[in-house]
């Protein structure tokens, strides 16, 4: 075989490090980039959050313009 088979590595898997993020920094963290994309201050609201199997996360998110009368 030319390429070499790997392990799957379970413990990796099921140590779900989503849970180690607060929700405000995941918040943060996509309204900057959507803000980025579009060249307009937005914000974004997660909710619902229900941490799955093999490090994964599901959850509601809202994203909307924020409205800053100053601009």
């Amino acid at each position: 075989m030319a390429e070499k088979e790997r392990a799957l590595d379970v413990d990796r898997l099921l140590k779900n490090k989503l849970k180690g993020v607060s929700i405000e920094a995941l918040e943060n963290g996509i309204a900057k980039v959507v803000s980025d994309l579009v060249g307009e201050d937005y914000k974004a609201t997660i909710s619902d959050v229900k941490y799955t199997l093999f490090s994964g996360a599901d959850f509601h998110i809202k994203v909307e313009m924020t409205y800053n009368p100053e601009d």
